[in-house]
């Protein structure tokens, strides 16, 4: 969604604002602006558009807040740019989120005489807190009583020309950030613009207000009610948000996978017992061993890697299994009797839709666990308890590392829950020997992105593309068609290959390529006799196969291989060579891999 950075301290603002910028735009890249002394620049595109549009303008001021817009309201135009002023000039404000009631607000001040600039619901914030403001109340009291007005979600920072001073930062279902520095405050939708200036940072809650000066800083929430926190430390450091000589980011976190593994079964496995001891379940162990059903929860690729897990923990656990789109989730009526864990999967911890589901799935009593790579955030704190990734931070739009350590994680969830139960040792020994080996495994086949290119280069002007798989590869196909979507913009479905007679294979001539998964596992003669029917169409097949199976070879136009490994682990091992391979034909193709269009990071808002 939408980021916002805001600075008040004893340095010039201005060149502290457009780092910031620069180190969150892969939260959105519709436009970009920022206000400092009064002033505002705003620019349509990225960053570099508004360092252009700045040139050698001297923004002179001690504080500032700034802003890189994903549109929701109103078509990405300067005029739709934050940050947003009230009628005088005088307030100024960026927002992350939804108004759901800007309508009618937009109707009561245009009637009282405010004239509106843009077409987006954040400028009716500013305009509410200029009534306030003509009202009597002061700039604090002002924010406040505009945020008892207004109904939906926001992150927003505030500025006034007449208080150059303060920064006042606000949050209701968009995430908000106050980083803590030496005689400096920033506010942020998440740490990564604060990392160059401090580690040491403060999560609001929702409902809560903070007014920051350079020295001081208070908390509370909208009824006034003072707010204690204790100041948290982020681990990770502002070397692991730079491209450390990648072309992209999404190569880099590709190329990470292999440490990924590592460092999500750091210290959890216990491979002699073939168990699984996962700290951040201990609170809730007993009631873990109660479950009697799970409901997983999770949207685009957490959906796909919590189909996985559905495999994993039925047939390992021994748990029956739901996975849910989160977007849907709460507009039917879940029913979640007695026994029924929810397991919410979100990369950010702030998707807005996983998070209602938890909040539904609270309402109801039933036990909630998040796998979130990110500490501090909002499902990480509102779940009961959870597994972290340990992924670190996630930069490339698409997905890639974090879908990784999710799986790594649903792996050592299963093991951990099925050896609860009645999984036998000689099992758990089995697959907790297996995580060990991954990550030389990965190496292995990272070592392959030569010849992935190459692959990507011949398929880099289709204009369609299927992905097929079964059993513990059916989420994988539908990952994988994913990646190439989000990134080459190419028309990629994912289909369960089962399922090819029952309508996808109508698609099928010489000219829509097929990417089919076909292991040497359970399904695997299901497998060939798709790729055979695909054939007997004409069309051409990408096969990924196990290493030493030569079966493929006459069968299908080009081979991937990848290590064998248990079946349960697999999905591990086969999407990397299908992110490699979206990867390079977005890269051939000539388009931005990192900031893919119409896409941002991390989705706070429906």
């Amino acid at each position: 969604m939408c980021g916002i950075f805001a600075y008040v301290g004893e340095e010039q603002a201005a060149p502290i604002l457009m780092e910031g910028l620069s180190a969150l735009e892969y939260r959105g890249y519709d436009s970009a602006g920022l206000c400092v002394g009064g002033r505002c620049v705003r620019s349509v595109g990225a960053v570099e558009q508004l360092r252009a549009r700045l040139g050698d303008t001297m923004l002179a001021g001690k504080s500032g807040i700034a802003h890189l817009r994903w549109a929701t309201h109103g078509e990405p135009s300067e005029q739709n740019a934050h940050p947003h002023a009230d009628c005088g000039q005088h307030v100024f404000v960026v927002h992350n989120g939804i108004i759901e009631n800007f309508r009618e607000l937009r109707e009561k001040l245009a009637a009282a005489g405010h004239r509106f600039a843009s077409e987006t619901d954040s400028e009716v914030l500013a305009r509410l807190i200029e009534a306030h403001r003509r009202a009597g109340a002061d700039l604090e009291q002002a924010v406040c009583l505009a945020l008892k007005d207004v109904r939906g979600t926001y992150g927003l920072a505030v500025s006034c020309a007449e208080e150059p001073g303060t920064i006042i930062a606000a949050r209701m279902g968009a995430p908000i950030v106050v980083g803590m520095g030496e005689r400096a405050h920033f506010v942020a939708s998440d740490p990564s613009p604060i990392l160059a200036h401090t580690k040491h940072v403060l999560y609001l809650e929702d409902g809560e207000v903070a007014v920051l000066t350079a020295k001081a800083h208070r908390v509370f929430s909208l009824d006034g009610t003072k707010v204690s926190r204790d100041v948290e430390t982020i681990e990770w450091g502002v070397e692991q948000i730079q491209k450390s000589g990648f072309d992209h980011f999404m190569l880099k976190e590709i190329m990470e996978e292999p440490d990924v593994i590592e460092n999500t079964i750091r210290g959890r496995l216990i491979p002699g017992q073939g168990r699984a001891k996962l700290g951040g379940l201990d609170s809730v162990a007993e009631r873990l061993a109660k479950v009697k059903r799970i409901v997983v929860v999770g949207c685009g690729t957490a959906f796909y890697a919590g189909q996985v897990g559905e495999y994993m923990l039925e047939e390992f656990a021994g748990i029956p299994v739901e996975v849910e789109v989160g977007s849907e989730f709460r507009y039917r009526t879940p029913i979640l009797e007695e026994g029924t864990m929810l397991l919410a999967i979100s990369q950010s911890g702030e998707t807005a839709d996983t998070l209602e589901a938890i909040r539904e799935a609270k309402r109801q009593g039933a036990l909630t666990i998040g796998i979130v790579n990110t500490v501090g955030s909002t499902i990480a704190r509102e779940t009961d308890a959870g597994i972290y990734n340990h992924a670190g931070p996630e930069i490339g739009v698409a997905s890639t590392k974090a879908f990784i350590s999710q799986l790594t994680a649903l792996a050592l969830l299963t093991l951990f829950l099925g050896r609860q139960r009645t999984m036998s040792e000689a099992v758990g020994k089995r697959i907790a020997n297996e995580l060990l080996a991954l990550p030389l495994k990965l190496e292995h086949i990272l070592l392959q992105h030569d010849e992935l290119c190459a692959l990507a280069l011949r398929y880099k002007d289709a204009r369609d593309f299927l992905y097929i798989g079964r059993k513990y590869n059916y989420a994988t196909a539908f990952e994988g068609a994913l990646k190439l979507k989000e990134v080459s913009y190419l028309h990629a479905e994912g289909c369960g290959a089962g399922e090819m007679k029952h309508g996808p294979l109508a698609m099928i001539d010489k000219n829509f390529p097929t990417f089919a998964i076909a292991l040497q596992d359970s399904v695997y003669e299901k497998m060939r006799s798709n790729i055979q029917e695909i054939k007997a169409r004409r069309g051409p097949v990408v096969a990924l196969a196990t290493e030493g199976d030569t079966g493929l070879a006459d069968l299908a136009d080009d081979v991937v291989f990848v290590p064998p490994t248990l079946e349960m682990l697999s999905p591990i091992l086969a999407v990397v060579p299908l992110q490699l391979f979206a990867y390079y034909i977005s890269v051939a193709r000539g388009l931005n891999v990192d900031r893919p269009r119409n896409l941002a990071k991390s989705v706070t808002v429906e």
